[in-house]
């Protein structure tokens, strides 16, 4: 007569599994509290404690960690000497191990909670018996999920249940208690370890995949989106899809910028990305009048941009926006009548998301180079206008605060070399992502045309030399800022107080690569 085992936290689905399984002439074993909810289910169910003849102790500390358990587990059933040892040590095989975990990771997450309930919620006997049945996997099942129940019983009862079945049960266990290793370590790492240092000394990555894509940046390349294991659902991932067709890695990448942007400012705002670069960019005292703005900044780019809003879209911004191609927009709320608007366009991606966005997964930007990995803090911090240097007056009217900050803020966003032309708060010209700044400064001047006088420059890094700068002045930029810095920084400074024009030095660079 086959035996299992039952230990769980969860226990969803739990009586079912054991009357199905009783059906089917199965001995039934439990501890604690999954013992009792058997038994009021109406089961015939041995107690654990009970059948290893080792009470539980030290508060439940201590329940299955018992070679009557983990030797039923381990033992080899086609091998002479561990069948042998079997029957000298009275130990019968466990065929079964239906297992899920103190929710440790949901009790660290709590606010308030102290390290007494952390360090008690870490499970000790049921990753235990995970590993001894996935060990044993060529004679034991082992089940982590109540997902996972019915399929067992119907191929039970088909009597098709197979070693491939036990040995994907093995690999899900095995991942499950590696995670969980995982997020004990790091907690413990956090309380224990302080090293002094921004980062941790090691860093575990557990990914699920969230979603496939039909292919990366280009068709060849195979890609999905992958979410960490137990973290707080935010950014893309809690964003709910209202309507359009399936959001592609471009996609994701390029939402992921619109939206961090966007709600970096208080007033209202609109973000166009293009290639995940803010492309037009506004702040406006209404929706309407920031997305109008934002698609004047650079019409021919905007054209089938990701458009990012950090307010709710009414029917007037749909009219405007359904005159023109979009692949995706996101705003925290669209109202019906935007909804039947947009309706009209049935492949355009409209994406609900929350009121607030992170600068980057569990705060760190991580990216892969050939052997290994980079990891730093993510760009979030900003040098407060109060803190900036004025280090040449110009001969016009002193520059609006606003559009300084607005240039800045849009450069930080920008790939380096990375030059932003603002005027009455919105973009008129960026210059993204060249070799030498000088040549960014020409493509955004070369943007702005006309609309260059009278603008402000926001610069991501110092200007090396003089040239960028004067380029810019003679296109009519009445007003630089950048953070400063250079070795070059007087011939700069000399440069704009000859050419009457402002220059801001913030202090804080912002390079993106």
């Amino acid at each position: 007569m086959p035996r299992a085992l039952l230990s769980v936290y969860d226990k969803t689905g739990l009586v079912v599994l054991g009357r199905s399984l009783k059906e089917l002439g199965w001995d039934l074993l439990a501890t604690g509290g999954t013992f009792k909810a058997l038994v009021d289910g109406g089961l015939d169910v041995i107690e654990v404690a009970d059948y290893t003849g080792a009470p539980e102790c030290f508060e439940g500390r201590v329940k299955t960690l018992h070679p009557k358990i983990h030797g039923g587990l381990l033992f080899r059933r086609d091998s002479d000497q561990h069948v042998a040892d079997a029957n000298r040590l009275d130990i019968a095989p466990i065929d079964l191990v239906v297992v899920n975990l103190y929710p440790f990771e949901a009790t660290i997450s709590k606010a308030g909670v102290s390290l007494e309930e952390c360090i008690e919620q870490i499970d000790i006997g049921g990753p235990s018996m995970l590993r001894s049945a996935s060990k044993n996997h060529s004679a034991v099942t082992v089940l982590t999920d109540p997902d996972q129940y019915s399929g067992f019983i119907e191929k039970q009862q088909e009597g098709t249940w197979s070693l491939k079945d036990r040995r994907n049960c093995a690999l899900a266990a095995f991942k499950k208690t590696a995670a969980y290793d995982a997020a004990i370590s790091k907690w413990m790492e956090s309380q224990f370890e302080p090293s002094g240092e921004d980062l941790p000394s090691t860093l575990d990555l557990r990914l699920s995949k969230r979603q496939g894509l039909r292919y990366g940046e280009n068709p060849h390349q195979p890609a999905a989106f992958y979410v960490e294991q137990a973290s707080r659902v935010e950014g893309i991932a809690a964003c709910e899809q209202l309507q359009g067709k399936e959001l592609s890695f471009n996609n994701l990448l390029d939402s992921d910028a619109g939206a961090r942007l966007a709600w970096q400012f208080q007033a209202p705002a609109c973000i166009i990305v293009k290639h995940n670069n803010p492309c037009g960019a506004a702040v406006a005292g209404h929706p309407l009048d920031a997305f109008l703005k934002a698609q004047a900044g650079d019409p021919l780019s905007s054209f089938g941009g990701i458009v990012a809003f950090n307010r709710a879209i009414g029917v007037e911004v749909a009219k405007a926006m359904a005159q023109s191609f979009w692949e995706v927009i996101l705003a925290p709320g669209f109202t019906q009548e935007a909804l039947q608007v947009f309706a009209t366009k049935k492949q355009l991606r409209l994406l609900r998301m929350p009121k607030h966005w992170p600068e980057a997964a569990s705060g760190m930007d991580v990216r892969t180079i050939g052997g290994g990995f980079l990891v730093q803090r993510p760009d979030d911090q900003f040098a407060d206008f109060e803190q900036w240097e004025v280090k040449a007056t110009g001969r016009s009217p002193k520059p609006v605060q606003e559009d300084l900050v607005l240039a800045q803020k849009l450069a930080k966003a920008v790939k380096s070399n990375a030059i932003v032309l603002v005027k009455n708060g919105a973009t008129v010209g960026i210059g993204a992502g060249q070799m030498s700044r000088v040549d960014s400064v020409e493509i955004a001047c070369r943007k702005a045309g006309e609309r260059a006088k009278g603008s402000v420059l926001g610069s991501d890094a110092f200007f090396p030399f003089p040239d960028g700068l004067e380029l810019a002045a003679s296109h009519g930029v009445h007003a630089f800022v950048e953070p400063g810095g250079s070795l070059r920084d007087a011939d700069v400074i000399s440069a704009a107080q000859r050419l009457g024009v402002w220059l801001l030095f913030s202090g804080m660079r912002h390079f993106r690569h």
